[in-house]
């Protein structure tokens, strides 16, 4: 059987025509220095700036630096495997992780991969972890309070939602526990909560972690986590991943929390880059702008206005001090860019103050205006009270000839400091704050002995709760003063019952 020319050409055309290219256009580069969590790659002319590339063999990097020869690359994940001359390519995709309800309860790294054991997440929304801030006109000013559950800072530095308030201290001085607590007092606030742990123990987030599932905060937290064993860049972008996943819930008309703990060792793990990166170090060794670092962060955090739905993404960034000293660099660039701060001093915290909160050096600069109207107008005095007792303290010290004015002030004092007292993981609902805060500045403390204090409020709080529930519930729907006859009958008499320890 001969096969015919013309049926062999007519069968290569029909090839030919039917034939269909996909060009497939890729930029590719080469890997040139390798170490330290940084490559260096040339050839990839027209890559962006934060923009993600893949290497070989699947770790994901980030363009930080481009320079006219060759690109600095921050490798996000294990990089013992990349090696000289290893292929990397762009992805054309800026750093962006997956965001949405289905990240609510678990732990995930700062790419927003799970790390808790409980499978896959399914959502399909992402965002770009850097984004720029929400604009003038686009916020109102911060006139609704966030309430922590912690009598010291509700009533002495009060937190609105959309502020940023920086709580700052030593190492071991109770910074995290303030923070769980304000988390745990959200239950039935409506607010979403973001807990970013940058560079701690894993074996301390664990912790962190059974403590919000214990008390059922975990149902409306994501912990983001970047533990110490892993590579500085994930340190780095801990912070964006916890506000970008907080915008998206922001932007979306919700109330948001966002914790990051803590924003020292975020500025280490960005110093450790920028020098691996060869950039001129500045002050104690920081990169120039290590401030954008951080104010570009906080700037995120904002009451949007109500034509933008009305949203809010409060932030409570943590720095940690040496020996007390709040005019370093990283923490007074913060405190700069912040509305206040809670300082949190070891001397009261070894004393049995705890939370050990400086009232002196403590501020809020959204004030009165985060505070429901009761709690402004029972907590007026309270700052005075403290700031004169503990310049008293310090002068009864020397003599004990006081005069009854100055003995009197000593008193309530002592008693102001042992109310400002709290339980680990005990937040207080604001409207039993606010009783026993009436108590205290209405004098009806004044004749408990201070180791009785505590337990006073205790059994008032219990008391409170089978006999004046309706005077409770008035202060906590009006979020006024209930009528100062009903309060002082309540106050005494709870006190007619109150056993005074021999």
């Amino acid at each position: 059987m001969s096969i015919k020319a013309e049926e062999i050409s007519a069968l290569i055309k029909q090839q030919i025509e039917n034939y269909e290219s996909d060009i497939e256009v890729t930029d590719v580069g080469t890997v040139i220095e390798v170490g330290d969590g940084i490559a260096r790659a040339h050839g990839l002319d027209n890559c962006m700036a934060g923009e993600l590339v893949e290497f070989s063999n699947g770790v994901m990097g980030m363009a930080q630096n481009l320079e006219e020869s060759n690109v600095g690359l921050v490798i996000l994940g294990p990089f013992t495997d990349i090696k000289e001359g290893d292929e990397v390519r762009r992805t054309g995709r800026i750093m962006q992780i997956p965001t949405g309800e289905a990240m609510l309860g678990r732990v995930v790294n700062p790419l927003g991969q799970p790390v808790d054991g409980q499978g896959p997440i399914e959502t399909t929304r992402t965002r770009p972890i850097e984004s720029a801030a929400p604009g003038v006109m686009d916020r109102k000013s911060v006139d609704e309070p966030l309430q922590t559950g912690i009598k010291a800072i509700d009533a002495l530095v009060p937190i609105g939602r959309g502020q940023r308030e920086l709580i700052i201290g030593d190492r071991q001085t109770g910074k995290t526990s303030v923070a769980v607590d304000a988390i745990l007092n959200q239950h039935d606030q409506d607010m979403i909560c973001i807990y970013v742990a940058i560079g701690q123990k894993e074996s301390t987030v664990r912790g962190t972690v059974e403590t919000l599932r214990r008390h059922g905060a975990l149902d409306y937290t994501i912990v983001v986590t970047a533990s110490a064993s892993q590579p500085a860049p994930l340190l780095y972008l801990a912070p964006y991943a916890g506000v970008t996943l907080g915008e998206d819930f922001m932007y979306n008309g919700k109330h948001v929390l966002v914790v990051y703990d803590d924003l020292s060792k975020q500025a280490a793990a960005y110093r450790e880059l920028s020098l691996l990166l060869r950039r001129p170090p500045g002050r104690e060794a920081f990169p120039g702008d290590v401030f954008y670092l951080h104010s570009r962060l906080l700037e995120r955090a904002a009451k949007l206005s109500d034509a933008k739905g009305g949203g809010s993404l409060t932030a409570l960034p943590f720095v940690e001090t040496q020996a007390g000293d709040i005019s370093a660099y990283i923490p007074t660039n913060v405190i700069s860019i912040t509305d206040g701060q809670i300082f949190l001093q070891s001397d009261l915290f070894f004393s049995g103050v705890r939370p050990a909160i400086n009232a002196g050096l403590s501020v809020s600069r959204v004030g009165g205006s985060a505070q429901i109207k009761a709690m402004k107008k029972v907590a007026g005095t309270l700052r005075l009270d403290l700031a004169s007792y503990r310049e008293l303290e310090a002068f009864a010290q020397f003599g004990s000839d006081l005069d009854k004015s100055t003995q009197a002030k000593l008193n309530r004092g002592a008693r102001t400091v042992e109310v400002l007292k709290q339980g680990l993981h005990q937040p207080l609902a604001v409207e039993k704050q606010v009783m026993i805060i009436y108590a205290l500045t209405q004098g009806y403390l004044d004749e408990i002995p201070v180791e009785d204090v505590t337990r006073f409020e205790n059994e008032f709080n219990n008391w409170l709760d089978n006999n004046r529930k309706e005077l409770l519930s008035q202060i906590r729907n009006t979020g006024k003063l209930a009528d100062t006859d009903d309060m002082n009958e309540a106050v005494e008499a709870f006190k007619k019952t109150f056993i005074i320890s021999e």
